[in-house]
Parts: structure tokens; sequence; C-alpha cells
């Protein structure tokens, strides 16, 4: 499990093991809640990453959308969509921290 995963949340996940139990039960139950595909779910993330300025979380999500098949096209219009409702220089720190990422 932990070894799959960046290194913070690893170190994390073997120090509380418990806490990461729970924490990956919360995601399982959020996704399962609504009618959203897989591939929604994973953009919707990513919007929500942007949204929140976390480079470490749009790296997350971009690695593990390319890694489900999602085309890198997909990845940068959320960059694009952001910059209505967040502006040109959080939607440009966001498309670089996309670019950052190998697919």
């Amino acid at each position: 499990m932990a070894d799959k995963i960046p290194s913070a949340p690893a170190r994390l996940a073997e120090a509380h093991p418990d806490v990461w139990k729970a924490y990956s039960a919360l995601g399982a139950a959020t996704a399962a809640a609504g009618p959203l595909t897989e591939r929604e779910r994973r953009l919707v993330k990513l919007a929500l990453a942007v949204g929140a300025g976390s480079e470490g979380a749009v790296h997350s999500h971009t690695r593990r959308a390319l890694a489900e098949g999602i085309g890198r096209d997909a990845l940068l219009h959320v960059s694009m969509l952001a910059i209505g409702p967040l502006g040109l220089p959080q939607a440009v720190a966001a498309k670089t921290w996309i670019e950052d990422i190998e697919g």
C-alpha cells in the first residue's frame, strides 16, 4: 500500500495505518456517493486541486489521471477552464504543474 504513494503520505500511512485506512475508506465512500464516472471524478478532483492552489495535489491527480488513460489534452483543458473563476495567474500555474508530470 504505502509503497505506491508519494513519500510523505507513505510515511503517514506507515506511522498511522488506522488513520490511513479511515482516510482511504472515506475516499471510497465519497466516490460511491454519486453518479459521476471514474473519469469525471478524477477531472473534478484535479479541478479542486487547481482551485485550492495545491501544486502537490495537482501533480498527484495528474499522475493518476494519466495512469487511468485520461489524455493530457483533457487535463490541460481543466487549467484553461480555471481562467474565468480563478484568474489567469492561477490557471497558468496549474498548466505548468500539469506539464511537470511526464505521461
